[in-house]
């Protein structure tokens, strides 16, 4: 298995980072390496994402797990490999959230396609989530 893992800390409220994160059609707005997305069905387990990245083929993503206000896990499966993503709210004290996402590849060969495709996937992660947060606060 391989896994990577990126936080940042905010002020914004964790309604707000929820609201930009259940609007699919939108995530476009914040991350850059989106340049289609359609959601299949409710922001709940078991909907479907097609996500196009920018000069690429769709990626199709399963919401695996949905926990209002809190959590969501996206999963998308190629070449027998499993891309578990998390996406996690904590509160802090202070008034201040965490945002946490966690990438865990497994299946055959994820030691060895993991640390291959994985990196290039999570590169955009810290930007990515910079702008999730600055859209949030606004």
């Amino acid at each position: 298995m391989w896994d990577y893992e990126h936080s940042v800390e905010t002020e914004a409220a964790p309604q707000d980072i929820w609201r930009l994160w259940a609007d699919v059609e939108n995530w476009g707005d914040w991350n850059a390496e989106i340049e289609r997305i359609e959601i299949n069905g409710p922001f709940a387990a078991g909907t479907t994402i097609l996500m196009t990245p920018p000069g690429e083929d769709p990626i199709p993503l399963q919401l695996a797990e949905v926990v209002p206000g809190e959590l969501f896990v996206d999963e998308a499966q190629f070449d027998g490999l499993l891309l578990r993503t998390t996406h996690r709210i904590e509160k802090l004290d202070g008034g201040r959230v965490r945002v946490t996402y966690r990438m865990e590849i497994s299946g055959a060969g994820a030691d060895e396609t993991g640390p291959a495709v994985g990196p290039g996937i999570t590169a955009d992660w810290p930007r990515t989530m910079a702008s999730l947060v600055e859209l949030a606060q606004r």
